[in-house]
């Protein structure tokens, strides 16, 4: 696959949950390279309208060949969905749809440095107008810091031991590249799954911090939620345990009743009522889907559709 090709990832699955409305008005929150925006825009009239969002500027480069006028496409985070909304004097969606994690033009690309398997700058910023690399933060932080960081976004149980090789190496000069980093965790971490690079776990936790993607996801699904009308539909596709724990847990607590507190004699009629309902169970990709394209074997879709006004703040009430 090349730098430029992307397979969508549960993309019938994805459109479907949304329920769509022909002349409704639509989010695809994480536009990448358009394989979902494009199969909503069939779906919808000429009333319709799609906005799409994305951080990549290869993204938005991307986004300009489709040339549709019920389609905007705008560069910011999908954190940010409710100001770009006001911006566009949209009060209210009929469906939001998140497609997270990194693509495979991502991936595939050398100089955005996310891959060991290329020689490249250490960045893996998904928004190279800002923020801090990869590189950058090796270089300035404290020991436990990294440790920290590795271990729990990436959940590897080597952490420490890399984070101090990384303090250590960093003393002969920085860290600049991706083989550096590589070759460095190689010689770290000695046992690993059948089949995955020593380096897997480290790139991925580094990825997911500099982006700050959980920290994106907490903020963006309230966000989504109170921007959608009642039954309107949030379809939400992680591919990542972390990415899967937030969204489960946020859809779980929307969907809960109200429990009053011990000993207060409240009717349940006069709690409040829950704010979602869970849609099916969760969606994964089937065989061959997974043969066709081996990176949408984590893949989980996740649905909810709001009932009456949305929760304003993120809870993590509701248990794994």
């Amino acid at each position: 696959m090349s730098a430029r090709e992307h397979i969508t990832v549960l993309l019938n699955e994805g459109v479907d949950a949304l329920s769509i409305r022909p002349a409704g008005i639509y989010v695809d929150a994480t536009f990448g390279r358009g394989g979902h925006s494009r199969r909503i825009l069939e779906f919808l009239d000429p009333a319709g309208r799609l906005i799409a969002l994305d951080r990549d500027l290869a993204a938005i480069e991307a986004g300009q060949a489709i040339d549709d006028p019920r389609f905007t496409l705008v560069h910011a985070h999908f954190s940010q969905i409710e100001s770009v909304l006001d911006d566009l004097g949209v009060a209210k969606a009929d469906g939001v749809l998140l497609d997270l994690g990194v693509s495979s033009p991502q991936l595939d690309t050398p100089e955005r440095g996310m891959s060991f398997r290329f020689d490249a700058p250490l960045d893996m910023r998904m928004d190279t107008t800002q923020g801090e690399t990869v590189a950058d933060f090796l270089a300035r932080a404290s020991q436990s810091e990294i440790g920290e960081v590795i271990k729990n976004y990436g959940e590897e149980r080597f952490a420490h031991a890399i984070a101090k090789a990384i303090v250590a190496t960093r003393g002969e000069g920085h860290i600049t590249n991706t083989k550096q980093l590589a070759s460095l965790v190689a010689g770290v971490v000695r046992t690993r799954e059948p089949g995955q690079h020593p380096a897997t776990r480290t790139f991925q936790a580094l990825r997911i911090y500099v982006n700050h993607e959980l920290e994106e996801l907490a903020l963006a699904l309230p966000g989504c939620t109170r921007r959608l009308v009642p039954g309107g539909r949030l379809a939400v596709i992680s591919f990542h345990s972390l990415e899967d724990r937030i969204v489960k847990r946020f859809m779980r607590a929307g969907a809960t009743s109200a429990q009053p507190p011990k000993g207060v004699p409240i009717r349940a009629a006069d709690l409040p009522a829950p704010t979602l309902r869970l849609i099916g169970k969760p969606v994964f990709p089937g065989d061959a889907e997974v043969t066709a394209n081996p990176r949408s074997r984590s893949a989980v879709l996740r649905v909810a559709e709001v009932m009456g006004i949305p929760p304003d703040l993120f809870s993590m009430k509701g248990g794994d």
